[in-house]
């Protein structure tokens, strides 16, 4: 996934023909598009690949099951065209080292939730996000997640990992987080959904966004 943009839209529609239509209006836009359970559950595993056939596909399962379901998973998703899966990694290390060798055997990219953008994420995900980070960078990860909802965890994140990996960011938009912010506190893609999605102009919100973070970078 090449980083021009620094924008991935979370496109969390369910209508097939919805979903191919926002692709493709935002494409340019956008360098990769991250689907989930609601999207592929109503049309398919197939949706992964007519959308991969012309933009990187990240398959947001959060992939959290034994070693040998989470394998099972990740090919499923790596056959269908997809470039890379998330998954979480408090079920252990021996279940995240299974969703990065099958990646490795495919080539393609493993990124692993170290904390989530909801509110509630705080009663679980935080006591536990900096020793999941830690133990992404020694499973040989592509990257990680980090909620743009709270800046401070994508620092303190961005401490653990590094610049060996490379930090996703969502809750950009409706659930408030700011896109240049979220990338001046060390994120490498921000992650929008609905505010993009549920525009009547999907492609002048994803070009705003794009705009927002390059006038930034612009001034310093």
């Amino acid at each position: 996934m090449k980083k021009n943009n620094q924008l991935i839209l979370a496109l969390d529609v369910i209508d097939r023909n919805r979903a191919l239509d926002v692709a493709d209006r935002v494409s340019k836009y956008v360098d990769a598009i991250k689907v989930g359970y609601p999207l592929v559950l109503k049309s398919g595993m197939e949706i992964i690949r007519d959308i991969s056939s012309y933009i990187p596909v990240i398959a947001d399962f959060k992939v959290a099951d034994i070693p040998n379901t989470n394998r099972l998973i990740c090919e499923q998703v790596f056959n269908s065209g997809g470039d890379s899966v998330i998954v979480h990694g408090f079920t252990g290390r021996d279940s995240l080292d299974a969703c990065v060798n099958t990646a490795n055997e495919y080539g393609q990219k493993v990124y692993v939730v170290t904390d989530m953008s909801h509110p509630g994420a705080v009663d679980f995900f935080q006591p536990v996000s900096e020793k999941i980070a830690r133990m992404s960078v020694e499973a040989g990860v592509s990257g990680v997640v980090a909620p743009a909802t709270r800046t401070e965890s994508v620092e303190n994140i961005r401490r653990i990992i590094g610049k060996e990996l490379d930090m996703l960011s969502p809750g950009v938009g409706t659930q408030g987080g700011n896109a240049a912010d979220v990338i001046n506190k060390g994120a490498d893609w921000v992650i929008a959904g609905r505010s993009i999605y549920q525009s009547e102009s999907p492609e002048n919100e994803a070009r705003k966004i794009v705009q927002e973070i390059r006038d930034d970078e612009g001034k310093s």
